[in-house]
């Protein structure tokens, strides 16, 4: 989908399609009271207040209805500059347009609104000249969204719509959201019992289920093994950390807003950790280190916890509990450009096995003038940047570099990934961090017998395991390859009555040699039980009728395919072990 906030003409657009959303709502709703309504990446949306009204989804063609008919009123779009007093005068009876004027600084900007026929609208603009340009749009969802996003405010109703210059634009929008639908993590999810939320446990807090729980073991099984390929030591530390340890680190100044609030326990301040890192340069402490030592590579699968605002909070894909795939790398200087080669390297490999094609490297540096986001040493930073470069340029990758997007300790390198649909993710990760070393006085015996500080890589291969799971569902559409699915093999005897006992056989066969495998001989007609094999996109599916029982044989399907395939017993459990070890991609 075109981002439309990059492409100015679209932009202009979808915010005056957003005001013909308004303007089509008063309409319809004369008591509606407007918040915001701008353009953003995918489209544009409008908050408004509807009293005691609710909007529903058959509202929404109302709506768009009406839209058609201001569209083809043609009325000229005209912008009118105003005094803060006239402002507060013209819109004296829409709280919501108060508020954005009195928080208006004198003298800040020019005051300004747009009128189209019987509409006005507070706004900066720029739009289009008149409404008959608004011509191929579509809303598409609405929601709810607190004012100011604020949940202690009220909630207002949210909608959202895309506008483009021509149908054919349009139709292909229109079909990715429609894609995007089918890919859904959060629908395959519930589908194939993967993972759940409750209020209970509350917002943002998935629980895996049994078959999530296979899939996500799977992966750290998959990391670790090649984690432990490279040197790297597994260790274990605490969900909690003091607010001591994060003030030493520097995250209680520099990322207070994105933890969970501070608790008492006796006399000790404690936060849920939002990262690891303070836990792995304690551990590095523990002991001396020669530089014979280095590098040490720390890793860690680690539940850690962000706050994240309740709109933002989506499936497996931005949540408030995460599983990270972390690790610390404690290097000497000149083992930086080695050591992050061997990280990229891995990243590589990692996109290999999963068939990760469409990525692009990332640099992310700080913003000069932002004093309070990144700690303050123009030479930590000038050397840590130039160093990253360097790295880079000598591994001959592309990149693009991004002002602003560092961590406040350091730059780092971020893989943007483009899925299937929709918007890009960030995966993997790599940071050069100068500073937690000095924060934490760590040190190593150098070659002459002098203490020295380390230089520490901070990296996550799939970044966390939520996010890299939600990624898998949408790129497979639940259809995953067999070493990763939660049922690998589903048997089905034909006749229950006369087939079961074979099929057992065949079951402890594959069980005994570590597959994932269930036995479906319920008394349900033939046809059912394999429509639900495809539902479920169980990757094989075994047949078992009286020919495969006579002949000691096994037929097999494999999911999204009508043709069955006769073998051996010796034969299929040769062809499914390869298919596991091989990690063949569906």
């Amino acid at each position: 989908m075109i981002n439309i906030k990059e492409n100015e003409k679209l932009e202009i657009l979808n915010h005056s399609c957003a005001h013909l959303l308004a303007q089509a709502v008063q309409h319809l709703y004369p008591q509606a009271k407007f918040w915001v309504g701008p353009a953003i990446e995918e489209g544009f949306y409008y908050d408004i207040d509807l009293g005691e009204e609710v909007i529903k989804e058959e509202d929404l063609e109302r709506i768009e209805k009406e839209m058609k008919k201001c569209s083809k009123s043609s009325k000229k779009i005209v912008r009118q500059e105003l005094t803060k007093e006239e402002a507060l005068e013209k819109f004296k009876d829409d709280p919501y347009k108060i508020d954005l004027i009195n928080r208006m600084e004198e003298g800040e900007q020019v005051i300004s609104c747009y009128t189209q026929g019987d509409f006005t609208d507070l706004c900066r603009g720029p739009h289009v000249e008149n409404t008959k340009q608004i011509k191929y749009f579509k809303l598409i969802k609405f929601s709810g969204a607190y004012w100011k996003g604020d949940s202690k405010n009220k909630m207002l109703q949210r909608i959202y719509g895309v506008c483009f210059e021509n149908q054919e634009d349009l139709d292909a929008c229109l079909k990715e959201i429609e894609e995007r639908k089918l890919r859904d993590h959060r629908k395959i999810g519930k589908e194939q019992e993967l993972f759940m939320n409750h209020e209970l446990v509350g917002s943002g807090m998935p629980m895996w289920l049994p078959n999530g729980a296979i899939i996500r073991k799977q992966l750290e099984n998959y990391i670790y093994e090649k984690e432990q390929k490279l040197g790297y030591l597994h260790v274990y530390t605490p969900c909690v950390g003091t607010v001591d340890l994060y003030k030493t680190s520097g995250h209680w100044d520099h990322y207070k807003e994105n933890m969970f609030p501070m608790m008492k326990v006796d006399e000790e301040e404690f936060v849920l950790r939002p990262m690891n890192c303070p836990h792995h340069m304690l551990i590095y402490a523990n002991k001396l280190h020669s530089y014979r030592d280095l590098p040490i590579r720390i890793g860690e699968f680690a539940t850690d916890f962000r706050y994240e605002a309740s709109g933002a909070v989506k499936g497996l894909e931005r949540v408030r509990c995460m599983c990270q795939n972390d690790a610390h790398l404690f290097v000497r200087p000149d083992q930086i450009g080695e050591e992050f080669k061997k990280v990229v390297s891995l990243i590589l490999n990692v996109y290999q096995d999963f068939g990760i094609k469409d990525y692009k490297f990332r640099l992310s540096l700080r913003d000069k003038e932002d004093k309070e986001k990144y700690f303050d040493d123009d030479k930590m930073w000038d050397e840590a940047e130039a160093k990253l470069r360097e790295v880079l340029n000598d591994l001959g990758v592309e990149y693009f570099e991004a002002i602003g997007e560092a961590a406040f300790y350091g730059p780092k390198l971020d893989v943007e990934v483009k899925p299937a649909v929709g918007p890009e993710v960030t995966l993997s990760t790599c940071q050069l961090d100068f500073l937690l070393p000095r924060r934490f006085e760590l040190f190593y015996i150098d070659s002459n017998g002098e203490k020295a500080t380390p230089v520490v890589l901070h990296r996550a291969i799939f970044g966390t395991f939520d996010r890299f799971t939600a990624f898998m569902i949408e790129e497979t559409k639940g259809a995953f390859p067999t070493w990763l699915s939660p049922t690998q093999v589903s048997v089905i005897p034909v006749n229950p009555e006369l087939h079961t006992e074979y099929a057992e056989e065949i079951t402890k066969l594959l069980r005994d040699n570590n597959i994932r495998v269930e036995l479906d001989n319920r008394n349900e007609k033939l046809g059912y039980r394999l429509r639900e094999t495809q539902t479920k996109k169980i990757p094989y599916t075994l047949i078992i009728g009286d020919s495969e029982k006579d002949n000691q044989t096994i037929s097999y399907r494999l999911f999204g395919q009508k043709d069955t395939t006769t073998v051996s017993k010796e034969d299929f459990l040769k062809i499914i072990t390869e298919d596991i070890t091989n990690k063949r991609r569906a």
